[in-house]
């Protein structure tokens, strides 16, 4: 009978053991990446840099808006005194030079917009890179299975949150980002 129980006991731990294990090695971990995104060197550097970027874009945009106007009105009313009648050819040759102004300035407009947007995806990329590297390096040093978002959590246990450790990695392994738009491509050459 003893040893019925014995061999029962030494079941019933060994049969505990792998629960407590994996208790604490913490199968689920937890990150805030929005707190990283917010608080981190390299982000608060970039999003004051990019600040800066699209402050002067705003600045250029009305300051070409403004020329625009500048210059189309003088041509509106000489048009509008022209009642409908066709303009003389160097009045022509001034709204056609006003138009291509115009023009130009929509695509200097659209090329910093498109600029502006590829910077803030390479800025991402390089930040997202480098927290995806040290999320994964993290979670095997614990033996975590798995890490989650902490804003995609409905609730969980601050034991498991590594916040605080994945911010300080990635200050200190990525301080600074370039905020440049993200490399051009090669296009392959025609055969």
């Amino acid at each position: 009978m003893n040893k019925l129980l014995i061999s029962a006991a030494l079941a019933a731990s060994a049969i505990a053991l792998p629960t407590n294990a994996m208790a604490q090695a913490a199968p689920i971990l937890v990150v805030d990446s929005d707190r990283i995104f917010a608080d981190c060197t390299a982000c608060k550097a970039a999003t004051t840099q990019l600040q800066q970027k699209q402050a002067a874009a705003r600045a250029r945009a009305q300051t070409l808006q403004q020329q625009i106007q500048a210059e189309g009105k003088p041509l509106q009313e000489a048009a509008d005194a022209l009642n409908g009648k066709q303009p003389d050819a160097a009045l022509q040759q001034r709204i056609t030079a006003f138009q291509t102004k115009e023009k130009n300035a929509q695509q200097e407009l659209e090329t910093a917009q498109r600029n502006f947007e590829s910077t803030v995806a390479n800025v991402k990329v390089q930040i997202g890179n480098k927290l995806v590297a040290l999320v994964e390096q993290l979670r095997a040093r614990r033996g975590a299975a798995v890490v989650l978002a902490k804003n995609s959590t409905i609730a969980n246990d601050g034991a498991v949150d590594v916040t605080n450790e994945v911010l300080a990695s990635l200050n200190q392994q990525l301080p600074s980002v370039s905020v440049t738009p993200l490399p051009q491509q090669q296009q392959p050459q025609g055969r």
